[in-house]
């Protein structure tokens, strides 16, 4: 199975949980918390699931770092299940696709905004607003600045791009022309 299939179908497993109790929410913020600490601390991360370890050891070391959390069961009881099936390599695409089932349910969209130059906070505020109203969804923002853009802004929210770039409006115009 690919991981991404593997990602997909633990996090709609974890997550259609947390919608019966109510705890997606607190859920999806502890497997992030959980798969940033593993990807700042790669030698934690590569020790819980590399299988050349015996996994009473692996076992071990993951039940010492959730005791110091302040995870629900919840959460422990499925990142134990990952070690067990050998999944818990997974846990960076696992979180990811959670944090997507995450934004749907909560009608949130995220945005990336491209832009020549860094936005002012008035134009970036405006920028959002008219995006919540073209959606009909609150949306969530990263800006990224590309000096091959000219000038304008493009904009990616999911499948949709819209490019108000100067790049993009320049070879418009050699087409037509």
């Amino acid at each position: 199975m690919s991981s991404s299939r593997l990602a997909k179908r633990y996090a709609k497993a974890l997550f259609s949980l947390g919608q019966e109790d109510g705890s997606y929410s607190q859920y999806g913020k502890e497997l992030k918390e959980f798969a940033d600490f593993c990807r700042e601390n790669s030698d934690f991360g590569n020790a819980i699931a590399n299988p050349v370890f015996a996994a009473d050891d692996r076992k071990k070391v993951l039940e010492y770092v959730l005791l110091k959390s302040q995870f629900s069961i919840m959460t422990k009881n499925f990142l134990n299940l990952l070690l067990e099936k050998n999944r818990i390599g997974a846990i960076g695409a696992i979180s990811d696709f959670y944090s997507k089932l995450t934004d749907e349910a909560s009608n949130i969209s995220g945005a990336e905004i491209i832009t020549a130059k860094p936005l002012k906070d008035e134009a970036l505020r405006k920028i959002i607003e008219s995006l919540e109203k073209l959606t009909s969804k609150k949306i969530r923002a990263s800006v990224k600045e590309d000096d091959n853009l000219i000038g304008g802004v493009l904009v990616r929210i999911g499948d949709l791009v819209l490019d108000g770039s100067v790049k993009a409006q320049l070879e418009g115009l050699k087409e037509s022309l």
